[in-house]
């Protein structure tokens, strides 16, 4: 069976060498790069044709999710480890939204990063740290609970719009003080406290 090739990408020297030296030590792994930035790694990736790419978040140029972006835009066969000393949402959810098989934190057991390679490199999904996966798991929660019903969306977005109560009651055709009540469960599921938040909320997540 033919080694899985793999290539690294992160600025810090010493952390490639670490790594590089734990994957060559196991069966069937081979490390055949290493990069020291987001826009080398893409280069490396062009010309070695790895099966595997190891990604750090955050690197000089380019940040892991942004190569994780340029990938699937580009179609490519490589699948993307992420291993990372960050936790973020913003990192987490970017990476997997752009198919990455796995997110790891740099903290993991080097059995469970060797294990990780060699799942990615069959194709496996899901390849999750412990503590990733809570998270994931505490953020679907937070999102189950912040759902807003039909009606409350029609009504958050009439606040997007600048109406007041009285404008939305009439576009809606529901009584200024059901647009209150509407506001009330609104406000409180989006963890706000004015039209301003609610409005300035939803449009940074997309609600509307």
């Amino acid at each position: 069976m033919a080694n899985i090739r793999v290539l690294l990408a992160d600025d810090h020297p010493l952390a490639r060498e670490g790594l590089r030296n734990l994957l060559n030590k196991a069966i069937e792994i081979e490390v055949v790069g290493e990069a020291n930035n987001g826009t080398e790694a893409l280069e490396m990736v062009d010309s070695l044709r790895p099966d595997v790419l190891v990604l750090d978040m955050e690197m000089p140029g380019l940040s892991g999710v942004e190569v994780a972006q340029h990938l699937k835009s580009n179609s490519s066969a490589v699948q993307v480890l992420a291993l990372s000393a960050h936790n973020d949402k913003e990192y987490i959810m970017g990476l997997l939204a752009n198919g990455a098989a796995g997110y790891l934190i740099k903290e993991e057991m080097v059995q469970t990063i060797v294990e990780a390679v060699r799942g990615v490199a069959r194709g496996e999904q899901g390849w999750l740290s412990r503590q990733v996966s809570a998270q994931i798991s505490n953020w679907t929660q937070e999102q189950q609970n912040t759902s807003l019903t039909p009606r409350e969306m029609e009504v958050l977005e009439q606040v997007v719009k600048g109406k007041t109560n009285q404008e939305i009651g009439l576009a809606l055709g529901i009584s200024e003080k059901t647009v209150e009540k509407h506001l009330v469960n609104v406000f409180s599921k989006l963890s706000v406290s004015s039209r301003v938040e609610a409005a300035v909320y939803a449009v940074r997540e997309g609600l509307v």
